[in-house]
Order: structure tokens, then sequence, then C-alpha cells
């Protein structure tokens, strides 16, 4: 029996364990398992690994720097980036990093953007966040030529913070959420922006996914602004994650 699986801390949901165990079912893969291996500390890691059959993991959070040593090699997005989520067991024996949260939300925004008829020509973006979601984030950002700022409580190289929104949202049509704000079960919270000064102009793409519409996403489609929730991506990252372990 072939397995896989995702580490990280804690893990009290998780939508890859669901997806990958529907998919087995439906696809009729029946030599092939996903657990959810809980890691409080990464030097854990190496007895993991020699698990029999074990032929590949997914990388969540605190861990997705912290595997970095114990790896062999880095693919080019994850050496881009700096942070894996896939880890590929090759046959021998040494551990390759990916980053298919990268491929994820650069499909899933090209397609959107596509849907709704809007050019990559000239966006800006505004980046909620600057942990471990954003930098796969804005790697696809300067790869696709959208120039991008980061938003935080503090001020820092090549972000504003969010008391300095007021004056600049209008000059970035493309709002991405990669903070964890909004998230279920704290689903009253919404990023601190200036809402009322949204458009039908604007696009809000928020990389949470539970609850499917968060109140960033409610705030934006109020005042006419186009949004999208992080599912999409998150099923494009799973598929991309499988492709790297069948390869």
């Amino acid at each position: 029996m072939n397995r896989y699986g995702l580490i990280g801390y804690p893990l009290t949901h998780s939508f890859s364990q669901r997806y990958f165990t529907e998919k087995f079912a439906r696809e009729g893969i029946l030599d092939s398992r996903y657990d959810l291996f809980e890691l409080p500390a990464i030097a854990a890691l190496p007895d993991l690994l020699n698990l029999p059959n074990l032929r590949g993991l997914n990388v969540t959070i605190p861990h997705k720097q912290n595997v970095l040593p114990y790896l062999d090699r880095l693919d080019v997005s994850a050496e881009k980036i700096g942070a894996v989520n896939v880890i590929k067991l090759e046959t021998d024996g040494s551990r390759t990093g990916y980053n298919s949260d990268y491929y994820g939300f650069r499909q899933s925004l090209t397609d959107w953007l596509d849907s709704l008829g809007r050019h990559l020509l000239g966006l800006q973006a505004l980046v909620l966040g600057t942990g471990g979601a954003s930098k796969a984030v804005t790697v696809a950002l300067a790869d696709l030529g959208i120039t991008y700022r980061f938003v935080s409580r503090t001020k820092g190289a090549n972000q504003y913070t969010y008391d300095e929104l007021n004056d600049v949202v209008n000059s970035y049509e493309l709002i991405i959420n990669g903070s964890p704000i909004g998230t279920y079960p704290k689903v009253e919270e919404a990023p601190a922006l200036p809402y009322e000064k949204l458009s039908e102009r604007h696009l809000l793409y928020d990389l949470v996914y539970n609850p499917s519409e968060t109140r960033f996403m409610q705030f934006g489609r109020a005042r006419g602004a186009a949004v999208y929730n992080g599912l999409r991506m998150l099923e494009l990252q799973a598929e991309k994650a499988w492709e790297i372990w069948q390869a």
C-alpha cells in the first residue's frame, strides 16, 4: 500500500486528507492511502521519512521552511519561494522539495481573470499579510508581471501599513488576502481595509476557503467588486502534488 500524508501542527482539519481520500475512491486508486501526521517538532521528520512505502508528503504550517535542511534538492519553484509544501521520496531514497502553492495560486488567478475578461497587463496588487502563504503568491505575481506591495501591521520595505490604505487602495485593482483573517471559526473578522473606497474595478482574492464567502469577500461584493476564494487554488495544488508524486 503506497502511503501519502500531511505533516504540520496542529492538524485540526485537513482539506488534503479529504481531497485525496475522495480522489482515491472516485478514481479507483486502491493501492494508496493518505494520512495525517501531526509533527509538533521537525526533529521527528527523519523517522517519519523512513516509514515503509511512504511515497510523498504535503507540508503545512509551521514546517514549510523547517523541512528544508532535511531535503536533498529543491525544485525551481521551491527554491524561488524558500518554502516547501510537497516532498517527493525518490526511488533512490533521496528527497526533493516542491511548492505546488505557487502553481495552484497562479493557475487559479489566471483562470479567474480570464473568466472575467480582465487582463494582466498593467494590473497592480496589494498582498495582505507577509507570512508563508504570501511567499508563493508574490513569486507567482512577479512571474506574471503583476507589480505588488505587501500590507502589514508594521512598516517595512515594499509594504504599506493598513493605516495607509485610505490614500492608495484605488491604485491597486487586485487585493489578495494572504493572511488567516476570516478563517473558520473566526468568521466575523475581516482585514482592516477601507471597503467604502472599493468599486466594481476591484478584484478581491481570498486564500481562505472556509467559509466559502468570507467577510472580506462579502464587503467587497457589496461595493461591486469581483470576489474569489481559495478553494480552486487548493484543488489545483493538490492535483499538482499528485502529478509530482507519480512522475
